[in-house]
């Protein structure tokens, strides 16, 4: 597979930007075309309901793959710097090594940039969800991108994904996943001098300050930490509310999440729902009060996890500073301002977050303190061209939108 991305570089590399654009945008089509499919593939690996994955697992990745063929068409790969020309070219070929829990939403904010760039790729999905990756192979195919510009191989993390990573024919690693993983892939990168993009785990705080409107950041609070599960890097895992309001939060964020029992779908797999329960059961050892959910499975049947919720959380303890990754929200007290931003950076990560109050301008100049990549303001959507990505060590490099592009980009320039 790296063979034939190295085969496929020059033509690909030297193809005009605007003839890359048009692939991609022909990828998006057929995306478009197949998403009822792809989204039925996605349940079934993953365990989504269909709804979400109609609406974020599918929905998402076709706006990435659209913002994309519309950057290719129009960034701007040279620059005249005084005397200099400077020309922005594709880094070579991309090792892509993607997680399960978005399964094609990460595998397109890889490979859409490395095109739009002018690099070929070797995707290793996860192998949880390899079926949702080889329909993405396949509209690739129908998209009429040329041979071995976009090649998958699929297979397991330490095997498959290690001789990816490895690999003296590839020229940037692409990884998202967990922390522990990152490092290693780290290490191999930085051992042959190979750039390197990791977007590894979180830890986000979701602060409510006293000015804003409670009911409305708990409520959005609870069904971000629910959401695909839990599943989420960027989930604001860890909800700091003031003092004087607390107990009122705990009393509305078990009221929130007594509605996901019965819409939330399973985790992914026996062993993530071992991990969350073995989580939620630290959580209660050291003295977290249980408010909602626990770790007796809801059902018979099916890798399902309660919606839990802890009140009394404490910023030391194992489930305010470590990635659960399932539907588990802590819930944290805090006294001012100072407490709330210590406790919000006092963890290892620096992923993203939330920040509530009454006037956006205050919520600002919280936002801005914050050691994370990204901070949602009173309830901000989600938007495909804005850099996703981590301070510490959520990770290095930024994703989405034309920062996302010039990670796979390196720089020359010409002196006159």
């Amino acid at each position: 597979a790296v063979r034939a991305a190295r085969g496929a570089l020059p033509a690909w590399a030297a193809t005009p930007p605007a003839e890359r654009a048009e692939r991609i945008a022909a990828l998006r089509d057929v995306l478009v075309a197949r998403k009822e499919e792809i989204a039925e593939t996605v349940t079934a690996e993953l365990g989504s309901p269909l709804k979400l994955s109609q609406a974020v697992h599918v929905g998402a990745p076709i706006a990435v793959a659209g913002s994309y063929a519309e950057l290719a068409a129009s960034y701007a790969f040279e620059e005249k710097v005084g005397n200099s020309t400077v020309h922005l070219e594709p880094v070579g070929v991309v090792g892509a090594i993607t997680p399960w829990n978005y399964p094609l939403h990460q595998i397109v904010a890889k490979v859409a940039p490395a095109l739009a760039a002018g690099c070929t790729v070797v995707l290793k999905p996860a192998e949880d969800t390899p079926l949702t990756a080889q329909l993405f192979a396949e509209a690739v195919h129908e998209a009429g991108l040329p041979a071995g510009v976009f090649n998958l191989v699929t297979g397991r993390g330490p095997v498959a994904g290690q001789a990816l990573a490895g690999h003296e024919g590839v020229d940037l690693v692409s990884f998202t996943g967990s922390t522990a993983v990152g490092r290693q892939i780290g290490a191999t990168a930085g051992a042959a001098v190979k750039r390197v993009a990791l977007e590894l785990g979180g830890k986000s705080a979701n602060v409510i300050l006293p000015s804003a409107d409670l009911a409305k950041a708990v409520n959005v609070g609870v069904a971000n930490v629910m959401s695909n599960s839990g599943q989420t890097c960027s989930a604001w895992t860890r909800m700091l509310v003031h003092d004087s309001q607390y107990d009122e939060a705990v009393a509305l964020a078990v009221e929130a999440a007594a509605k996901y029992g019965e819409r939330m779908g399973p985790v992914v797999n026996a062993k993530q729902q071992q991990r969350v329960r073995s989580y939620i059961e630290k959580g209660v050892a050291e003295g977290a009060r249980l408010v909602a959910g626990g770790p007796e499975a809801p059902r018979d049947q099916g890798y399902f996890v309660s919606p839990t919720v802890f009140a009394d959380v404490t910023p030391e303890m194992t489930i305010a500073q470590e990635e659960i990754f399932g539907p588990v929200l802590s819930i944290l007290r805090y006294e001012d301002e100072a407490d709330a931003l210590r406790i919000a950076n006092g963890t290892v990560y620096g992923l993203a977050g939330a920040v509530w109050a009454g006037e956006v301008t205050e919520a600002v100049a919280f936002a801005r303190q914050l050691d994370t990549g990204q901070v949602d303001i009173n309830g901000g959507r989600f938007n495909p061209l804005a850099p996703f990505g981590g301070y510490k060590q959520s990770g290095v490099g930024r994703e989405l939108g034309s920062h996302g592009l010039s990670e796979y980009l390196q720089t020359k320039s010409l002196q006159f």
